[in-house]
């Protein structure tokens, strides 16, 4: 997957923000390709992103690491029992998941963090789908974002898609390996600096997946 060049604009994005970098990581060597998911291949509990960070993801190798968004969300796994430690800044930092994977519904950086539906599709049928099937024990889903959410019930429900909201629930096809799928505001800056998403919120949330796949 990581060698995947399936979206010219999504490869050609990501190399040039890998070449051009931020100051603050000037000196380091970006990344610049595909994301693989992260985690505990028994999880229970599959988180699923958007797309990785300009210069978070697509900069360390590793899906939520180096950014804001990541210190939100491993900051959270860690207090409800999923991770071995609350911060992740590269991927060799230790850190560890525990019955919990982190993926994303696209695997490349996209420009303005909007992949096209096109890009959406071919990365859910190239990677998503044949990734989600080797986690044969998912019994929950937590959609980061109302795409997220889309692409979530896209892979796994049926029917109707209900709609996202915050600690919305939807029960999933029985065809699928899954049981629920659940929302959440997704862990942006947009969102935790604004207060849309807080600590509570977000703790409540991982609560009630914990509740679901027990």
């Amino acid at each position: 997957m990581t060698e995947c060049r399936s979206c010219p604009r999504l490869v050609a994005w990501r190399e040039e923000v890998a070449a051009r970098k931020r100051a603050a990581f000037a000196d380091e060597t970006y990344w610049g390709r595909p994301v693989p998911g992260f985690g505990d291949p028994g999880a229970r509990l599959l988180l699923l992103g958007l797309a990785p960070a300009a210069h978070g993801g697509n900069r360390t190798g590793r899906v939520f690491t180096g950014d804001r968004s990541g210190d939100w969300l491993f900051g959270a796994l860690h207090r409800a029992g999923y991770a071995n430690q609350p911060t992740s800044v590269s991927a060799d930092d230790g850190l560890a998941l525990s019955d919990a994977w982190v993926s994303a519904a696209v695997r490349c950086v996209p420009p303005g963090n909007k992949p096209t539906l096109e890009e959406f599709d071919r990365c859910e049928e190239l990677w998503l789908r044949p990734e989600v099937d080797l986690l044969a024990n998912v019994t929950v889903v937590l959609a980061l974002g109302a795409l997220a959410w889309r692409v979530g019930w896209r892979v796994w429900g049926s029917g109707p898609r209900p709609a996202f909201g915050h600690a919305a629930e939807a029960a999933l096809a029985s065809r699928a390996r899954p049981r629920w799928l659940v929302g959440s505001y997704h862990v942006s800056q947009q969102n935790t600096f604004t207060g849309k998403l807080t600590e509570p919120m977000l703790d409540a949330v991982l609560a009630r997946c914990r509740a679901l796949s027990d």
